[in-house]
């Protein structure tokens, strides 16, 4: 019988300990993949251990038929600084309150070098502090900005680089880019996770200005293969003006101020636009509550077509509330467990209280023995 329970016991206890391993291994493995999309960590890299304002990174998807373009910016900008003045905060002279960044693909285009290098690479347009949100590794050069006083440098990535000159090291070389000549600004990293390489596809990519992209539109008629349909985004002007992705990031005094701030702001633009904040959105909390309505995780309600950086957040996300539910369903055996032990102990304590109450009686007499003869020792002394 005693042999029966304590194989019993050895059994119980071996079952709660895979369980336990198995959520700490869970909770790593959820942890280094929500560390690996750091696109979505660009909040806490502007504070830079700030912690006098805690900032939100909000992302905006839109169609390539909305309203919102770069003539729209400078009233989204005023619009952000007048609902922080709302709640008393204001720009620090000499410093940026709020990074944005915008951007819209172009397509696939002929990439050509110096040499014979050439290649079809994915082409997007980038503008505001498109760079600083988007952590690439920088492998050579550096990054252009909407301050440089010629916006003819492109960026590109490694496997662009290889094609073109068989180097990384490149900077500063002539890009032709479908017959206008540019030059090569900065070389970053390849994508590294698994999701971003199944969502960037296999093409090479490279990054341009809005100017940049302008030039092209206005240098000819058919310029991108493969081009999207954008309701006459190269219009007679010449003009790049789309924009399909927008981020911000903007200080958060309540929570979900910011948010709800940039959505009364950017939805009057687009019925379709899809708003997110991306800090906080691996958490615990977040994945388990959306596990609950995963069946309509892949149910698309909208003609948003997500950047790769973006669509590979969102496979993470949907991996980590598998992860995460099962977490919690790991956790039931050893929380079951710690219940009946705790009702075994209070059945145990209350079948021994009066044991218990002797045992406690007998130390207590025990040292009041003690206590008395080292008073009697002491006055003897």
């Amino acid at each position: 019988m005693n042999f029966r329970i304590k194989k019993r016991s050895a059994v119980l206890a071996a079952v709660n300990l895979l369980c336990v391993a198995g959520a700490v291994v869970i909770t790593a493995v959820g942890a280094s993949a929500a560390k690996s999309q750091s696109y979505n960590n660009a909040a806490e890299r502007w504070q830079n251990g700030d912690d006098k304002t805690d900032y939100a990174q909000i992302s905006c998807f839109l169609p390539e038929n909305s309203a919102f373009s770069s003539d729209s910016l400078g009233a989204v900008r005023s619009g952000v600084l007048s609902a922080l003045q709302t709640v008393s905060i204001a720009p620090e002279e000499g410093k940026k309150l709020c990074p944005d960044a915008y951007s819209a693909r172009l397509g696939s285009m002929q990439v050509k070098g110096d040499l014979t290098g050439q290649s079809e690479a994915e082409l997007t347009a980038v503008g505001g502090d498109f760079f600083l949100i988007h952590d690439f590794r920088l492998l050579d050069g550096s990054f252009f900005s909407d301050d440089d006083v010629m916006q003819d440098g492109a960026v590109i990535d490694r496997s662009l680089a290889w094609e073109l000159y068989g180097s990384c090291e490149i900077s500063g070389m002539k890009l032709n880019i479908n017959g206008t000549q540019f030059y090569i600004s900065g070389v970053i990293e390849t994508p590294q996770t698994k999701e971003e390489q199944k969502c960037a596809g296999e093409l090479p990519r490279a990054y341009i200005s809005y100017d940049a992209a302008t030039v092209l539109c206005g240098g000819s008629g058919d310029f991108v293969n493969n081009l999207p349909d954008t309701g006459g985004l190269a219009g007679t002007s010449g003009d790049f003006s789309r924009i399909t992705c927008y981020e911000i990031l903007m200080p958060d005094p309540v929570k979900s101020y910011a948010l709800s701030s940039v959505k009364e702001l950017m939805e009057s633009y687009s019925d379709d636009i899809e708003i997110i904040q991306n800090n906080g959105r691996f958490s615990t909390e977040k994945r388990v509550k959306a596990a609950k309505k995963l069946s309509m995780s892949g149910v698309r309600k909208t003609a948003v077509a997500f950047p790769f950086w973006e669509n590979a957040s969102r496979i993470v996300e949907f991996r980590l509330s598998v992860l995460y539910l099962f977490r919690r369903l790991l956790y039931i055996i050893p929380a079951t467990t710690l219940i009946w032990l705790i009702i075994r102990g209070f059945r145990a304590l209350k079948q021994n209280r009066d044991r218990l109450k002797q045992a406690l009686i007998q130390i207590k007499n025990k040292f009041a023995r003690k206590s008395a003869k080292r008073s009697t020792n002491e006055q003897k002394s």
